[in-house]
């Protein structure tokens, strides 16, 4: 079979994980600030904090602004349910704007209308969350604009980004937000099993987040509030979280990021190999702001049901990037029109490091 997605593991990744399965910290040791420094240098971001998974580096971002109960979170349907649900951890309230019809991302025209509907009923956002839908990013600079007229704060999902460019920046910079959220599932750009991290280029935010993904506890003799009294001393501040990521995951994961040029490369020539080949289906369209590191290569077809079970029938495992999360029965939030059109014909093609010429031609030859 041909799947969808998959991750991409040789020997070198190996090695680094069993270098770490015979030292003495297997978590809490070297391998996780290592990773945190090179995640930001390659993103041009200040800060790099690794969790568990990106969910949870949603929640931490999410509470490091303090959001709390009835708060408002504006995001896009077109994402994984985790986008929102992080917010109702937190006790706020989601509302949903529609993505634009030819990039999937979130629609700058409908965002404005929103926001000028909200300021008139006094209604206006806490936050808002850009999803970079398959690797493209959103119109940040234009959000960011609009952060600054009417006041919210800005956290970009950018879970299937880390190796795009917006601007000519690397995505995860954070010049046009406040923090951005990396997965590094799998199926995604580089893997470290399950896992995720935040980014930003504040430095108190960093430090929430830090205390928060470990029980809000801190070891930092600068930071305590009473004196300490020996060497094993640790204080809890807050009421945090066991979203530590562990030092067998962060040595993939500097493995992996070694390799993430060469990934994003690949991915690429895949996406226009696609592009060039692909004939009468409607194919993804690409800002010229951006260089999309193409975690998605997302087609759509009339008949998507028939498309999908007859590809399945040849051996080749398509997916659906995403039921949107406003019609989710836990949602049900009113219908929006782009993104109910989109999931309705949206296909994910087969698009991964080792996706070879061969089964490449023989999803094109399919279609």
């Amino acid at each position: 079979m041909i799947p969808y997605g998959k991750q991409s593991i040789d020997q070198s990744d190996i090695d680094a994980v069993v270098e770490v399965l015979h030292s003495d910290f297997l978590t809490q040791g070297s391998k996780v600030p290592e990773f945190e420094k090179e995640l930001a240098t390659y993103c041009g971001a200040q800060y790099a904090s690794a969790v568990s998974s990106a969910t949870a580096a949603l929640h931490l971002a999410y509470l490091a602004i303090g959001l709390e109960k009835d708060d408002v979170v504006w995001t896009v349907p077109n994402t994984f349910v985790a986008t929102a649900n992080a917010a109702l951890y937190c006790g706020a309230k989601v509302e949903f704007i529609d993505i634009d019809a030819e990039t999937y991302n979130l629609s700058i025209e409908a965002l404005k209308l929103k926001l000028v509907h909200a300021k008139k009923e006094n209604a206006l956002p806490k936050l808002i969350v850009p999803v970079h839908f398959a690797g493209q990013s959103c119109e940040m600079k234009q959000i960011w604009a609009l952060s600054k007229e009417y006041g919210f704060y800005v956290i970009e999902d950018a879970s299937h980004g880390l190796g795009g460019e917006y601007l000519g920046k690397k995505i995860g910079s954070c010049q046009y937000s406040h923090m951005a959220i990396f997965s590094f599932h799998p199926v995604k750009m580089i893997t470290t099993g399950e896992g995720g991290a935040v980014l930003t280029n504040d430095q108190e935010l960093n430090a929430k987040i830090q205390l928060l993904r470990s029980h809000g506890i801190t070891k930092d003799v600068d930071q305590f509030k009473h004196q300490a009294d020996g060497d094993w001393y640790y204080e809890q501040q807050q009421l945090g979280f066991n979203y530590r990521l562990t030092d067998i995951q962060a040595a993939l994961g500097i493995s992996q990021l070694k390799k993430l040029d060469i990934f994003v490369d690949r991915r690429r020539e895949i996406a226009k190999r696609y592009l060039s080949k692909l004939k009468n289906i409607t194919l993804p369209f690409q800002h010229k702001d951006t260089n999309s590191s193409w975690h998605l290569f997302v087609i759509q077809v009339k008949d998507r049901k028939a498309t999908y079970q007859k590809l399945k029938a040849q051996g080749i495992l398509t997916q659906v990037h995403y039921i949107p999360v406003n019609s989710q029965p836990f949602y049900a939030y009113p219908n929006l029109q782009n993104s109910a059109d989109f999931y309705q014909h949206c296909l994910s093609l087969p698009i991964y490091v080792d996706l070879n010429p061969k089964d490449q031609e023989k999803v094109i030859n399919s279609l």
